[in-house]
């Protein structure tokens, strides 16, 4: 076992983990802070699956973050068998001529040993720990505390008063918290990507643009009803319950639906040449290269949010919260973490296929392609 230079974000994952497993215990000891239960915003206790745990459930939080910790460190560290710099299949050709690699071997000569049950425990452990921290533990009001904000910064400019509502209401320390198990998760998750780099790759440029398209097209089911309601078309649900909205809140829900879709608009970006070369009518960085973090973070943290939220509104409806009659209230909800595993696939193969070229490789015609020029 050796350790690989790109164990940074194992390393990283366990600072995580020991900062966090000792608030949980300081909560646990009687610090304030405890983001869930009673100090917590969510009247229902409906929004967060750990709605009904208290401050001693600290105890818990300590244990898992032990767990995490001793998963991160365990991912800083690589079988020989697998060797940090052993070319994985997007990867560039070498620079500098060198002798033959072959499948199964080490480029350090010799034959690659197979990787036993034990070398695996760490990344088989790190992933569902990573999907907990990331898509169970956050709940819907992430979302919508990243759709307001935009809002909440321009709203002093027209003179809105938006209710009274202030960026602590959009993210109070409940909601914080969840960007910081987020964070967490993400963490590892790198780490589990680096320790096993080099082990196939479904992510295409063909499946990346299917991808696209499903990430394009879930979300306008949700943008048609938002807009019907503000025009006053009970889409999907009953006119009394359209009724009930007409204080602005469908102004509100129009305002989330054009959201979504000039989200939608930028996706296709992840597929077109303006996506790889910023377009000519933008000044001062036409004909330049679109750098590959500009449009994989955005899109990987909306994937998070919208995924997050849709299995928000699942677990709502498999706890018969929603009148079917009310379909339009819910069900296109239900099919956001389709939008998010969608947009979240093409944007690794958006950065898979920047990564391997350093020159555009967007399929468009001619004509956009002259345009984007």
């Amino acid at each position: 076992m050796t350790i690989f230079a790109s164990g940074r974000y194992g390393y990283a994952a366990a600072l995580w983990a020991v900062a966090y497993g000792l608030l949980g215990a300081a909560w646990a000891l009687g610090a304030p802070g405890y983001p869930w239960g009673a100090d917590d915003p969510d009247p229902d206790g409906a929004l967060s699956i750990l709605a009904g745990t208290a401050p001693p459930f600290g105890w818990w939080i300590a244990a898992f973050s032990a767990l995490v910790a001793a998963t991160a460190l365990a991912l800083t560290r690589r079988d020989d068998a697998h060797p940090a710099n052993d070319p994985g299949p997007n990867d560039p050709p070498p620079l500098l001529p060198g002798p033959p690699h072959h499948p199964g071997t080490s480029p350090r000569g010799g034959e690659r040993p197979a990787k036993g049950v034990w070398g695996r425990v760490p990344v088989l452990l790190a992933w569902p720990i990573a999907v907990l921290l990331v898509l169970v533990v956050p709940d819907s009001r992430l979302m919508m505390g990243v759709a307001y904000t935009p809002l909440l910064l321009v709203a002093p400019l027209f003179g809105w008063g938006l209710g009274g509502a202030t960026f602590a209401d959009a993210w109070p320390w409940p909601v914080l918290n969840q960007l910081v198990c987020v964070l967490g998760g993400l963490l590892l998750a790198a780490a589990a990507r680096d320790h096993g780099r080099g082990r196939g790759n479904w992510f295409t440029p063909a499946r990346g643009r299917i991808a696209v398209y499903v990430a394009v097209a879930v979300p306008l089911v949700y943008c048609a009803t938002r807009w019907a309601w503000a025009l006053g078309i009970p889409l999907g649900v009953s006119t009394e319950f359209l009724a009930a909205g007409e204080d602005g809140l469908w102004l509100a829900g129009a305002y989330l639906a054009t959201f979504g879709a000039l989200g939608g608009v930028l996706t296709l970006g992840l597929v077109q040449r303006w996506g790889e070369v910023f377009p000519r009518w933008i000044p001062g960085l036409r004909g330049r290269r679109v750098p590959p973090l500009l449009a994989v973070v955005p899109a990987g943290f909306v994937s998070i949010i919208v995924t997050v939220a849709g299995l928000t509104y699942i677990r709502w409806t498999v706890a018969g919260r929603f009148a079917l009659e009310e379909w339009g209230a819910w069900l296109p909800e239900c099919f956001w973490p389709v939008w998010g595993a969608a947009l979240a696939t093409a944007a690794v193969c958006y950065h898979r296929r920047r990564r391997a070229s350093p020159h555009p490789t967007a399929e468009v015609s001619p004509r956009s392609a002259g345009r984007a020029r």
